[in-house]
Order: C-alpha cells, then sequence, then structure tokens
C-alpha cells in the first residue's frame, strides 16, 4: 500500500506587529529629539574649530547704529549746504527784484515820454493848420484820425455770442461749421456793424475801450477777434459818438443793421442798442501820420 508523501513540517513562526510610525523615522526623531540638542552641539562644534564670533543679534546691533550715524551725518551735511546756499539765493532774489523795478520804472517814463510826443505832434498838426487859417479843421482831422479823445452823445451797442454757442456742430467749442452756425460773433460780424456806424454818420468809434482809425483792422486770429492785434473778448461794447437818436435809427435801418437783426433771429446772438447823452471815447494808442502828395502833369505823361 503506498503510502501519500509526507510534506515538510511547517514552523511556525511568531511575527512581531509592525508600528503604525514605522514610515515616518524623521517625525519620529524630530519629536524624540529636542532641537536645543541640536543648537548645542553646533556651538560646541563652532567654538572647538575657533570660528566662535560675536552673536547675530550684536551684529545687528552694530549694522543699525551705523546706519543711523550715517543718516544723520547725510542730514547734517544737507542742512549745512543749505545754511551756505540761503544767503546767495536771497541775494538773487533782491537782484531780481530791483531789476523788475528798474524796468518798470524804464516802462512807465517810455509811456510818459508817448504822451508827451504825442500831445507835442497834436500841437504841431493844429499850429500847422491854424497857420492856415483853418482851425477847424484841425480839430476835425484830430477827430477823424483818433489822435485825441472825444466826448458827447452817440450809441451804444451791446454785441455777444449766443447763450448755447459752447459746442459747434461737432460737440467741439467753435467748431469747424463756424462761428455764426454755433452762435458765435464773427470777425466779419463786427466789421459790418462797424461799417454800418461809420456810414449811418459816425464820427468816433470804439470797441471794448479801444479806438479806431481809418487804418484799423478787425480779423480773427483762431477762436480770438483781433482789432488792430489785440485779442478781444465777448460781450463786445461798441460805442459811436454822434447824433444820438438819428445815429441809432439810421443804423437800425440799414442793410448792416438788418444783417444784426438776421444774425439775432437766426443764429441767436444777443445784441442790445441805446443811445447815450455823453459818450467818452479814448485817443488811438498810436496814429501813423501818411501824406498825400498831387500827381502833376508830367508824371502822368
Amino acid at each position: 500500500m503506498c503510502g501519500m508523501p509526507q510534506q515538510p513540517p511547517v514552523r511556525s513562526t511568531s511575527t512581531r506587529p509592525a508600528r503604525p510610525d514605522a514610515s515616518m523615522s524623521l517625525l519620529t526623531n524630530v519629536m524624540d529629539h529636542s532641537l536645543d540638542d541640536g543648537y548645542a552641539e553646533a556651538a560646541a562644534r563652532k567654538k572647538a574649530e575657533g570660528g566662535g564670533g560675536l552673536p547675530k543679534t550684536l551684529r545687528a546691533k552694530l549694522g543699525l547704529a551705523a546706519g543711523l550715524v550715517l543718516a544723520a551725518l547725510v542730514v547734517t551735511v544737507g542742512a549745512a549746504q543749505a545754511r551756505v546756499a540761503a544767503p546767495a539765493v536771497a541775494k538773487e532774489r533782491e537782484e531780481l527784484i530791483d531789476r523788475i523795478e528798474e524796468e518798470t520804472s524804464a516802462a512807465d517814463r517810455l509811456e510818459e515820454s508817448i504822451e508827451k510826443l504825442r500831445g507835442d505832434v497834436s500841437a504841431r498838426q493844429r499850429e500847422a493848420l491854424e497857420k492856415n487859417g483853418d482851425s477847424d479843421r484841425s480839430d476835425l482831422v484830430g477827430v477823424l484820425s483818433g489822435a485825441v479823445g472825444v466826448h458827447g452823445p452817440g450809441v451804444k451797442l451791446v454785441v455777444d455770442d449766443a447763450k448755447d454757442a459752447g459746442t459747434g456742430g461737432d460737440g467741439q467749442p467753435r467748431g469747424t461749421s463756424g462761428f455764426s452756425d454755433t452762435g458765435r460773433v464773427r470777425d466779419r460780424d463786427l466789421q459790418r456793424v462797424v461799417n454800418g456806424l461809420w456810414e449811418s454818420g459816425a464820427e468816433a468809434v470804439s470797441i471794448n475801450g479801444q479806438r479806431l482809425t481809418a487804418l484799423s483792422a478787425i480779423r480773427a486770429a483762431g477762436d480770438a477777434i483781433l482789432v488792430d492785434n489785440r485779442p478781444l473778448v465777448p460781450p463786445y461794447t461798441v460805442l459811436a459818438v454822434g447824433d444820438g437818436e438819428g445815429l441809432s435809427s439810421r443804423f437800425q435801418d440799414s442793410a448792416d443793421g438788418f444783417y444784426l437783426h438776421a444774425l439775432q433771429e437766426n443764429y441767436g446772438i444777443r445784441t442790445a442798442i441805446s443811445v447815450a447823452d455823453d459818450l467818452e471815447l479814448p485817443a488811438a494808442p498810436s496814429v501813423i501820420v501818411r501824406t498825400a502828395q498831387p500827381i502833376t502833369e508830367k508824371e502822368t505823361s
């Protein structure tokens, strides 16, 4: 009878259960050993090697102290330089003030000289005309040329932009659509007003206190209106010396008066005209004297 082969006996071994923290040896080492021991070991090794030095805290204090000393030195030097430069700046300021005062005094002296020369020119013109027995003509020439100031009855005409003249057709002030289209007073509007007053019998005219002469020019430069190269700002006050009531009626019934009325109706430009008993117009700032010579038959042939 054949027997079954025997299996080798199995030896039973008793195994110790694994710790839950067996795979966390680093954390276990940190928990089991204090950090102070590591610091003490490192300090001892550094001392043994002869590399000991000042503590870091003391070094930091010394560095901070050095920085404060440097900052204090910079501030002290800056303050010293400011104190040194202060007298020089004050001296330059005083010299500049003195120069401004001197130039102002020189300009005042020139103005006085201009007024004196203007008076001399007027006196010589009057004297020359009186020699010819025509003193009334001297007064008329002075008035018409703007060389002398005048006063008397006349008309006051105020022309101003429309209330809503702030933006043009493109939404910009004084846009490309033009002054009149946006309710702005244009240079040619003032030209027509002044020419209409002259035609209606005005003897002297001024705009915003500036006397007009036969050589005056009213033109535009950008958005500004210039009279003899001097800019004007609205409202434009036009004074005309002459027959008050008659001058006002003739102007309003003229083509230029209708033109001004059309500007008011169509574009909202504001106008106001009134008669004044006494207006005062200054002399023109500068008058250019020009003479004419008769053409002889010999020159024409």
